[in-house]
């Protein structure tokens, strides 16, 4: 696969839940400037008013102590207004107001908070001068009113509305509250703080060192997540992709990392582990998949060498001479050292297993039994899920922490409170953040007074979140009035009520792109089958799959870019070995090995079958061919063919193929023009002709030296004859006759 690229952080997001109960802030546009001034573009800017729309003002009542006054306790507030506009807002009087008579239930609230309900009676209790606020700036004043002031006197435990107002240039501006007054004489209910340890959205499967380093610093966020919660009882829902991240690392990890994973390590709190990546449980789930995907395997991002350990070092000795013996050097353990998929994941002590928390509100009931099914008896998975999907909290009611939809298990955390929390966990300015408490506690109040049983909340999923601002968070729900903090494993033995669920909208785009990125994981596990381990592959894609799957891409305008560069990078893995294009070839012998290239990029050796097939018989070929390609570059493949009778073109068909008989690549077509087979059909043909001519020109020789003989032997003394054979012939002598004549003639006259 190819090398990693480093994942980018997103910027820091505005609270994604944030309702009308959070609303403790007026916004009010328009009231200094004409409609046109309204439409202005809302984009922030660089004073200290950058939190707030240009164009408009902002007017905040933020209690302080999180709006809880008991008896004896003066009430303390912060009034700001904040200037977005390009005209000064003109100075007046800030008057702070309360009712007397406490809001009946959450509904109440809600309509208080929202401004939906004008009907509730105040009286002002203080006021103050508010000066000019100039164009792109802010101003923020203090209000207190005593202890023995009779507006706080003789008030009964409850909720009371709390309100802040001014006359501007179109009118009155105003600002809801709330403030608590506890019964101190109540049963405490218990509470479950959920607060997520994650490290954002992420586009490749594990942080690098260097983002480990930044995020592990002392102002990191993953250094603040964890300050926040060290020394409380929140319940920590780890996303075990950040640990791993670290372990993976080995002696490589950043100084800061180790300290970091050592912290998280040592803290007692109770905590679950979430899906690698804090995946989207439910679009995995609507995707088609039996069960919400896991890592396979991590080995790909390990290097044995910072996991080797030294040796056990001797006590010294010296050498009789006094030289002392030489200390011995770390050496790698022999066998496998490297930690195993689970020891990576580990979250830390007091886990609870088997604990899902789907993208918030997305959950039906088939989803949530689905999960469910996942469990045993002895160990029953549970599901985490907002109070607002549920019918009872829907209708405004408070929904205890441990419940049973059907058969499974689900752990409710409170809708209001934790929308509250998050948005409070968010805001930087102290001034402003004390609304968002205040909101928190005010709904925590009246869910302890209705709670048959455990209640539980959370502080959202946000990243960038300083130690102060989750922290504030934090304490304020573990110490708010006639709450006892528990840990996720008594939350979940305690009894449970049955959970009709309502209002659940699952995304059908993110189903669609989980079901897609699946299916690009089964190309890349085909294609792994090319090395000896595909997990080096498989690995790295399934870390990939799950981060892009995770939560906190909802709402980022990034998330389909992040998928589309994943796409190319797949395609880009999947086509990293493959032939080189060949040109025609011509085969003069009727024998010879023909070349061709495998390309690698990968960084690692892969496995093949070089596939050769040919579309007529004029050329013989070795049909498969082995071929161990080196990584990132270029490998010689050798294919003996053998040329048949017949002279011709040959195209032969080339396909790479793994082991497992998966194509790698696409087919190459190479054209071979044969002349091997005339060439030796030529020579046959000519050696038999010359064979021919000469057996023919042996057979004239000797049948003319056969001849000649015969002639000598007829003209020799004595052996010649007539046509009648031995016998006189016709007017000749006979060979007795020859020879007395020739006798006679040799001896002469006699004297």
């Amino acid at each position: 696969m190819t090398p990693p690229r480093a994942p980018q952080r997103p910027a820091r997001r505005a609270p994604r839940f944030v309702t009308a109960t959070v609303a403790a802030v007026a916004v009010v546009a328009g009231l200094l400037l004409p409609a046109a001034a309204m439409a202005a573009s809302p984009e922030p800017s660089p004073s200290p008013t950058a939190s707030i729309p240009v164009g408009t003002t902002v007017f905040t009542l933020s209690p302080q102590a999180d709006g809880i006054v008991r008896p004896g306790d003066a009430l303390s507030v912060s009034i700001s207004l904040q200037n977005g506009t390009d005209a000064a807002v003109t100075p007046s009087t800030v008057t702070l107001s309360l009712g007397r008579t406490p809001l009946a239930d959450r509904d109440a609230l809600n309509a208080w908070l929202d401004g939906t309900d004008s009907t509730v009676a105040l009286e002002p209790i203080a006021s103050d001068a508010l000066s000019a606020v100039e164009p792109g700036s802010f101003q923020v004043r203090g209000m207190t009113v005593a202890a023995d002031d009779p507006a706080l006197s003789g008030l009964a435990p409850g909720v009371y509305p709390l309100a802040a107002s001014y006359e501007g240039d179109s009118g009155t501006v105003s600002s809801t509250s709330a403030m608590v007054v506890p019964a101190d004489d109540a049963t405490d209910v218990g509470i479950g703080v959920i607060v997520p340890i994650t490290a954002g959205a992420l586009n490749e499967g594990l942080l690098t060192a260097e983002q480990l380093a930044e995020l592990t610093a002392p102002d990191g966020d993953l250094t603040n997540q964890l300050d926040a919660v060290t020394g409380t009882s929140a319940i920590l829902a780890v996303d075990p992709a950040v640990p791993a991240a670290i372990r993976v690392l080995g002696t490589s990890a950043p100084d800061s990392a180790l300290e970091w994973l050592t912290r998280l390590e040592g803290i007692q709190n109770s905590r679950f582990a979430l899906q690698f990546g804090d995946a989207d449980v439910t679009a995995q789930l609507q995707a088609g998949l039996p069960q919400p995907l896991a890592p396979t395997s991590l080995s790909a991002y390990m290097s044995p060498s910072n996991f080797a350990a030294p040796n056990p070092t001797p006590t010294p000795t010296s050498t009789p001479s006094g030289t002392p013996t030489p200390t011995p050097t770390p050496t790698p353990r022999p066998g496998n050292t490297l930690p195993s998929t689970d020891a990576l994941l580990a979250v830390g002590p007091a886990t609870r297993p088997g604990v899902y928390w789907p993208a918030d509100g997305t959950a039906d009931t088939e989803i949530v039994t689905r999960l469910g099914d996942l469990g045993s008896e002895g160990a029953p998975t549970a599901t985490v899920l907002p109070s607002a999907t549920t019918e009872a909290g829907t209708d405004g009611r408070t929904v205890s922490a441990h419940g049973q939809v059907g058969d499974a298990e689900v752990l409710v955390y409170d809708s209001d409170v934790s929308s509250a929390l998050d948005a409070a966990s968010q805001s930087d300015v102290s001034w402003l953040r004390g609304a968002p408490l205040t909101t928190a506690t005010a709904y925590l109040a009246f869910a302890a007074a209705e709670a048959d049983g455990p209640l539980l909340v959370t502080v959202g999923r946000g990243d960038g979140r300083s130690r102060v601002e989750l922290g504030a968070a934090i304490s304020a729900a573990l110490s708010a009035p006639n709450v006892t903090p528990r840990t996720i494993a008594t939350i979940a033995a305690s009894e449970a009520r049955e959970v009709e669920l309502a209002g659940t909208e699952a995304s059908a785009e993110r189903a669609a792109a989980a079901s897609a990125l699946v299916g690009e994981e089964g190309e890349i596990a085909r294609f792994a089958t090319i090395l000896d381990q595909p997990s080096l592959l498989t690995g790295p894609e399934r870390a990939d799959i799950l981060q892009l799957l995770g939560v906190a891409w909802i709402g980022d305008d990034t998330w389909p870019t992040a998928l589309a560069d994943h796409r190319t990078e797949t395609a880009r893995t999947l086509t990293s070995v493959s032939l080189l294009p060949t040109s025609p070839s011509d085969l003069y012998g009727s024998s010879a090995a023909l070349r061709f290239w495998v390309r690698n990029d990968l960084r690692y050796p892969v496995n093949l079958v070089l596939y050769t097939t040919r579309d007529n018989l004029r050329l013989d070929v070795q049909s498969e061919t082995s071929v161990v390609a080196t990584p990132q570059s270029n490998t010689r493949v050798e294919v003996p063919v053998q040329a048949r009778v017949g002279r011709g073109d040959v195209t032969l068909t080339l396909q790479l193929r793994s082991p497992a008989f998966v194509a790698i690549g696409q087919p190459e077509s190479v054209d071979v023009n044969v002349y091997a087979d005339w060439e030796a059909a030529g020579i046959a043909a000519l050696a038999v002709l010359v064979g021919a001519l000469l057996v023919i020109g042996i057979v004239r020789t000797v049948l003319r030296v056969r001849r000649r003989r015969r002639g000598t032997d007829a003209g020799a003394p004595g052996k010649r004859t007539g046509a009648s054979g031995d016998g006189a012939g016709e007017g000749g002598v006979t060979g007795e006759e020859a020879a007395v004549s020739d006798a006679a003639s040799s001896d002469g006259p006699r004297r």
